[in-house]
């Protein structure tokens, strides 16, 4: 089996085979990558993960190359990002489908997991036809993951997965594979079916956190508590209205609307207006965050990553907004990310122990809701300004 991009879906789910007594090969065109982890150890922020690679690498069971290998089962999961004008960049996933062209052999099962446009499978199985026109027997499907950042080793193995083949036979043999390490339940679609359940999946995420950020916005023109406004509503039976926070991150629901909006702009009207208030909520948070650091001259910045009790730092909206807070008011940011060693390049702020940076004053800026800023005492708050985009204080008020 061969698993082509180690990254924070590739690398996890090939630990994982390799746990099952599976022998993975491990691509990545990342010569430092693929030196990490051939000395034990990972490049990405996942629990679990390194453990797994290190038995893995003892048993043999996990190599790593520069080029795919020949194997029976080829996944891709590579990055899809975004590009100019919010479009799909699709050039890792067709540069990864003209790399291991030269392995396939007949009857090779290929899996594209990477998050894509309706259609890509597709695209993917006419590159595969143009490159090895004599292999017409390949299983070509799409499986897209549902994991959570910090949980994606038990979540790849108990959430349900949906597999789409492009023919009724590579629909069932990428079942039968999914089945092979998945305790959830695994639903046989169509490619493209598959595809857009992905993209809808995080786009509904999106939408509905846009909406309660919208609220927490309209709140504050009108002087009132979006959490108090929030947890009343959800009082209604058939209500269950999100949590607001500082912005969207993550690589997924940061960025996968967009995937879905590209394909029929004249219909996704509703995708683009939410990416919009996510602009204008992060915008606003920084406003509020600049006047804070203007009136109090020092601000604690509690937090980098895009959600709680990881160091994800794809797409955050609290490591764009400290970011340019310290950009307009050097020397009076400091920022506390406890799952973090260093700060990430490009930010003009001192990133300090959380013990350390409460030691002296400022005001609270909370972005992220970490498990140890719970741990921040009332004395240690007391008497400083607090702009607590997530609720938290306000949570251990209510408990």
């Amino acid at each position: 089996m061969t698993v082509i991009g180690l990254g924070y879906v590739g690398l996890p789910t090939a630990a994982l085979l390799a746990s099952r007594g599976m022998a993975v090969q491990g691509v990545d065109s990342n010569a430092a990558v693929r030196a990490t982890l051939a000395a034990g150890r990972i490049h990405i922020t996942e629990a679990d993960v390194e453990a797994l690679l290190e038995r893995a690498l003892r048993a043999g069971l996990f190599t790593l190359h520069a080029e795919p290998p020949p194997a029976d089962v080829f996944i891709i999961a590579v990055p899809t990002p975004l590009g100019p004008g919010n479009t799909p960049m699709l050039e890792h996933v067709l540069d990864a489908t003209r790399a291991l062209a030269p392995a396939l052999r007949p009857g090779n099962l290929v899996l594209l997991e990477s998050t894509s446009p309706i259609g890509t499978t597709a695209r993917v199985a006419a590159l595969l036809a143009e490159l090895r026109p004599e292999l017409t027997d390949l299983a070509i499907a799409y499986g897209p993951e549902r994991v959570l950042p910090g949980r994606v080793l038990t979540e790849l193995v108990e959430n349900d997965r949906v597999a789409g083949g492009l023919t009724p036979e590579a629909t069932r043999r990428a079942v039968a594979f999914y089945r092979l390490f998945v305790r959830g339940e695994v639903v046989g679609t169509d490619a493209a079916t598959a595809e857009m359940v992905k993209l809808s999946e995080n786009a509904f995420r999106d939408v509905n956190i846009a909406f309660a950020n919208e609220l927490s916005l309209i709140a504050v023109q009108h002087g009132l508590d979006a959490w108090r406004v929030i947890e009343l509503a959800n009082r209604h039976p058939r209500v269950n209205i999100l949590r607001p926070g500082p912005g969207v991150g993550g690589h997924c629901i940061a960025v996968d609307p967009w995937f879905l909006a590209h394909g029929a702009p004249e219909a996704a009207r509703l995708i683009p207006a939410a990416r919009a208030v996510d602009a204008a909520k992060r915008a606003a948070v920084l406003e509020q965050a600049s006047a804070l650091c203007a009136a109090d001259g020092r601000v604690i910045c509690l937090g980098l990553a895009f959600k709680a009790d990881v160091g994800d730092l794809r797409e955050s909206p609290a490591l764009e907004i400290v970011t340019e807070l310290a950009r307009r008011h050097p020397g009076r940011v400091v920022v506390v990310e406890p799952h973090l060693r260093a700060a990430p390049a490009g930010l003009a702020a001192p990133l300090l122990g959380l013990e350390e940076a409460l030691a002296g004053p400022g005001a609270l800026l909370v972005l992220t809701d970490h498990a140890a800023f719970r741990r921040i005492t009332p004395a240690q708050r007391n008497g400083r300004r607090i702009l607590d985009t997530r609720g938290l204080f306000r949570d251990e008020e209510n408990s």
